[in-house]
């Protein structure tokens, strides 16, 4: 594989995918300070990742083939558009657990 085959999938859907690259002008003192908002914003959001991750993975578990028969989770890109389609099919086909579980996962969503 090319390297910038590499790097596109990268950003597409390795650790890089819902980043995007910022270049502002700032004073040479106020560097730190900015790269240190990045660094703790890019933590924020691959723990917002993992979060999401976690929920699927809960939901997956504990209602696999009773609410997810025909939804191949694999074909989605994003983990975004992954929970949104897992909670959809959790309140559609699921019972009240399932129900709430769903609101959790779309709270989730909407939260970023």
């Amino acid at each position: 594989m090319a390297v910038r085959d590499r790097v596109r999938r990268y950003r597409e859907i390795g650790g890089a995918a819902d980043l995007v690259r910022v270049e502002v002008l700032l004073p040479a003192a106020k560097r730190d300070q900015i790269l240190d908002l990045a660094a703790r914003l890019r933590e924020e959001h691959r723990n917002h990742r993992k979060q999401l991750d976690n929920l699927i993975g809960e939901a997956i578990e504990s209602y696999g083939v009773r609410v997810l028969d025909n939804i191949d989770l694999q074909r989605v890109p994003d983990t975004a558009s992954k929970a949104r389609i897992v909670a959809n099919a959790l309140m559609e086909r699921g019972d009240a657990r399932a129900f709430v579980l769903a609101r959790k996962i779309l709270s989730e969503v909407e939260a970023a």
